[in-house]
Formats: structure tokens, C-alpha cells, sequence
């Protein structure tokens, strides 16, 4: 793929049609693939047909902005770009209404302030205890919260003094086309923060970040190997992304 596209530059200075429609129905199983493994973590109203079209333009855009002399696979860079684009559809979407946001950044705090003065993980009784919840409350928000697993980095890019929002993440983010070391720095950075916050997890959370994220199975396989229900797998895989996203907000917030 990467010799069709560069011979295509070399050629015409562009991507023909034809080539183009080659690529995104070779493409297409990639595609429904990412649509697939995102929707596992949507309501149920999102549609996916539409999600399926976004990762098309995220494709189509892809094909136009891949440059072949760059050090990257062509289905590697193609995979970020359909990922970003539905993502950013799903931001725009607001899809998560706003009493279940304030309800998972209430368990961020939670989850952080009681791990910060423990200096350990927090347990859920412990969590439940500081929000003045019965375990079984706790279990119900835990459930109401769940659709919240992808980050959205507009809540963790920090304030100003005043308290406002600075301007937008994309502001702060790396410019892939320049060499920018502190960029690469603070990527490192986020990288060990989230492996250091993985290897806090209690044994069971790791094992469930580990099986739904590294080995590819759904919710309903990990309760199978574990021997616990569906919905108990959900909640633990809920409580791993609070604390992950809980870690994630304060690196920033000190940064």
C-alpha cells in the first residue's frame, strides 16, 4: 500500500479515484472493526451506521495527509486518523448527558482524594464510605457511569488562574509535522503515569484492563475466564478508568 500511494504522488501529484476506492474497500473491515470496539462502551442510541461514515472521511482524510516517506505503515497511521475522527464526532455528539458527567467526575474526586490521603488504592468500601453510599449505591452509580470510558481530553487539559478553560487541548497537543522534544517528553510522561497507575490497580482490575485492552475480549469472555457475572466485569473495567482518568487530570492539573 505504501508503493501504490507513493508511486500515486510521484505520478499524478495526487490520489486518483480509482486507488481511493481501492483503499477504502480494503479498508472497510478496519473500519467496522474500530466502529465495533468503540460502540461496546456507547448507549445504545448512538448510531453506528454514522460512526461507520466518519471513520470513511477519517480514512478518506488519511489517504490525502499520509505522507509515504514518513517512518509509518499506512494502516497504522490510517487506524489513528478513522479513531480521531470518530472520537471527535462522539465529542461533538455531547453524547453522555450532563447529571452522568458530574456523576463520574464526583467518583473522580472521590476515588482521588481518598488514594491521595491513603497512598494506596482505594478499595470500594472505602470510596463508598467517603461518599456516604451503601456498597449497593455505590454499585448503582458505578453502573450509571460506565458508558464514560473514553477520555475526553477537553475535561483534563487544566484551567487558567482565573479558573477558565485555556483556549482548546488541540492548542497544547504535538504538531505531528515539527520536532517538538517537550511534546515527546509529556507524552512519555502520560505513558508512565498510566503504567504506574495499571500496576497500582488491584490484581483484579489489572486483569480486566489487561484481558479487554491487550488481549482484544469482550466483557462477557472476561467474566467467563474470571468466573464472575457480565455486569461485575463492567463495573470493575468502570472503576480502573476513574482512577486512570482520576491520575491522568491531576498530571495535567501539575503540569
Amino acid at each position: 500500500m505504501e508503493t501504490l500511494l507513493r508511486e500515486a504522488k510521484e505520478k499524478y501529484n495526487e490520489i486518483p479515484a480509482s486507488l481511493k476506492e481501492q483503499i477504502v474497500l480494503e479498508h472497510t473491515p478496519l473500519i467496522r472493526y474500530i466502529v465495533n470496539r468503540i460502540a461496546v462502551r456507547l448507549p445504545s442510541h448512538i448510531d453506528l451506521d454514522d460512526l461507520h461514515n466518519t471513520g470513511v472521511i477519517g480514512l478518506m482524510d488519511a489517504i490525502e495527509k499520509y505522507d509515504p516517506d514518513k517512518n509509518c505503515k499506512f494502516k497504522t497511521y490510517a487506524e489513528f486518523r478513522i479513531k480521531g475522527a470518530i472520537l471527535d464526532q462522539l465529542r461533538s455528539l455531547d453524547w453522555v448527558p450532563r447529571s452522568v458527567r458530574q456523576k463520574s467526575r464526583k467518583l473522580e474526586k472521590a476515588y482521588g482524594e481518598v488514594e491521595q490521603r491513603l497512598g494506596r488504592s482505594a478499595s470500594e468500601d472505602e470510596v463508598a464510605d467517603s461518599l456516604g453510599l451503601q456498597i449497593e449505591k455505590f454499585h448503582e452509580l458505578l453502573n450509571q457511569v460506565r458508558g464514560i470510558s473514553l477520555v475526553n481530553l477537553e475535561e483534563i487539559r487544566g484551567t487558567n488562574s482565573d479558573g477558565d478553560r485555556a483556549g482548546t487541548y488541540a492548542d497544547i497537543i504535538e504538531d505531528v509535522h515539527s520536532e517538538n522534544p517537550f511534546a515527546s517528553l509529556k507524552v512519555q510522561e502520560s505513558k508512565e503515569v498510566i503504567a504506574d497507575t495499571i500496576g497500582q490497580l488491584p490484581e483484579k482490575e489489572r486483569l480486566v484492563i489487561s484481558l479487554y485492552y491487550y488481549e482484544d475480549l469482550n466483557m462477557k469472555e472476561i467474566g467467563n475466564i474470571l468466573g464472575i457475572t457480565e455486569s461485575r466485569v463492567c463495573q470493575i473495567h468502570t472503576k480502573s478508568v476513574l482512577r486512570l482518568r482520576s491520575k491522568l487530570k491531576g498530571h495535567v492539573d501539575r503540569a
